[in-house]
């Protein structure tokens, strides 16, 4: 980042540095005129997203639309980072897919039964990086 330029795009390999260093984010599930958010926990495979959920609201809106979008975001004094994944989600149906996704030492973060995989396909992947500095003068008034 240049002192020009306090926001940044991320490249899509710099995007998932950022998703496979975190494992807090929030998925937001579309049916109809009905817009849910959901704070999730999860793990990147590969070049996707996969987490548990047990049944209820959220397992039942991506069985009906399994359009999504799903946000990660950091910061720290000195800086910030968000990267949004725009994609598709399924339930791990297969013996094979659910073994494999048990492998992935994904652990509820609540003390819940979550026996239900789900697996995030990305359609897109954007990201943007930011220096948290002041806010620079609004008014144009400048030193002599």
């Amino acid at each position: 980042m240049t002192t020009e330029d306090p926001v940044v795009r991320l490249s899509e390999e710099e995007c998932w540095q950022r998703l496979r260093g975190s494992e807090l984010g929030r998925l937001v599930t579309r049916v109809g005129d009905v817009i849910d958010i959901f704070p999730i926990n999860y793990v990147v495979d590969g070049t996707s997203i996969v987490f548990r959920t047990a049944e209820g609201s959220k397992l039942v809106e991506l069985t009906v639309n399994d359009e999504v979008l799903f946000e990660v975001d950091e910061h720290t004094d000195a800086d910030a980072w968000s990267v949004i994944v725009r994609g598709s989600a399924h339930v791990l149906d297969t013996l094979a897919e659910r073994e494999a996704a048990d492998g992935l030492g994904l652990q509820p973060w609540v003390p819940t039964l979550k026996y239900n995989y789900v697996r995030i396909s990305p359609s897109s992947l954007t990201g943007r990086a930011f220096r948290r500095t002041g806010e620079p003068e609004r008014y144009g008034v400048s030193e002599y």
